[in-house]
């Protein structure tokens, strides 16, 4: 369905050093530096996917997103969506996209939100039935009823969240671009958005491309992970495969009866011990965890065991380290 082939976009940036003698200097001649945004990306990604894609600020991830959605062309490479090229069958390929950036509207600030998806609708000359129909399921499920007649600038952040993706879907899109979707949103937003595009995904089959730095977002909804760094595709796998790199490590908290010093398990790195809790780090490639909770409970009278994965935020530090971005 996507399909990118040796994508690369630059920028020329002018530079010019602090004082006024500089500023002076550049209005005569002003230097410029080129930024490479993106170096030979390629990737493709199937109907009906979820891909999570990220990487650190400047990493070229919403330039991307602006080249796929055809807003910006690359310098070179190709890009085919849907048998389209992006930012040549623009006017006919916008019409199957839905696009959101978290920090950009795409609602006008001082009519009410019904208002501007009508706007919207005779910009995407979306029929009527359709309109009416998509509009009635947005609204359900995004529960937008309550502020479908509120100014957009009276609205909270999450209420305006909201309207942006209902906006972004009135138009019935097989692909939806999400750039920092959550950003700003309180927890119980942030779990309404999320539903919101699994459902989407599931009984709908769009297509989700999201990029964002809460690695819980990716967590709960990409099957596939994207990263780039400094303009180029790093990895390119599952969450599992990165465990699998990287998550091998789990930690074991253990409330216990009062003992007089702390446990020594073979196989297993003690943390911390106050004399209730003990603390332990275990490799599970090079460890069963029976056989440490087996030699544990040898030793101390459990009360209660928990056992934690490594956080997908410290297997994606241990990825960028491993590039030395």
């Amino acid at each position: 369905m996507i399909e990118l082939q040796g994508i690369s976009k630059s920028f020329k940036v002018a530079k010019r050093s602090p004082g006024i003698g500089q500023a002076f200097k550049a209005l005569f001649a002003r230097e410029h530096t080129i930024v490479h945004a993106l170096r030979d990306v390629s990737f493709s990604i199937g109907e009906g996917e979820i891909v999570g894609y990220i990487g650190p600020n400047g990493a070229g991830k919403s330039t991307s997103i602006k080249v796929m959605s055809g807003i910006l062309v690359p310098d070179e490479g190709s890009c085919r969506i849907m048998g389209h090229t992006p930012w040549r069958d623009r006017t006919e390929y916008v019409r199957s996209i839905g696009v959101v950036f978290g920090q950009r509207s795409q609602l006008w600030w001082d009519v009410p939100v019904l208002d501007s998806f009508e706007l919207l609708k005779d910009i995407y000359r979306i029929r009527e039935a359709d309109y009416r129909s998509n509009l009635a399921m947005l609204t359900e499920t995004l529960d937008l009823e309550p502020i479908l007649q509120v100014p957009v600038r009276q609205l909270s952040l999450g209420q305006r969240m909201r309207c942006e993706i209902a906006a972004s879907l009135l138009h019935g899109p097989r692909i939806l671009f999400l750039d920092e979707p959550t950003i700003g949103l309180d927890a119980v937003s942030k779990l309404a958005v999320r539903k919101f595009i699994r459902t989407l995904n599931e009984e709908k089959g769009v297509t989700v491309i999201l990029t964002t730095h809460d690695m819980s977002d990716i967590e709960a909804l990409a099957g596939r992970i994207l990263m780039i760094g400094k303009g180029t595709l790093l990895y390119d796998g599952t969450i599992e495969k990165l465990r699998s790199r990287f998550g091998t490590e789990r930690k074991i908290t253990v409330d216990h009866e009062p003992s007089e010093k702390a446990p020594e398990v073979p196989g297993a790195t003690l943390l911390s011990w106050t004399g209730e809790r003990t603390v332990l780090s275990v490799d599970t490639e090079r460890n069963r965890m029976a056989d440490v909770l087996s030699r544990l409970t040898g030793q101390i009278e459990l009360i209660d065991v928990s056992v934690e994965a490594k956080p997908v935020d410290e297997m994606i530090v241990e990825l960028y380290r491993e590039h030395r971005i």
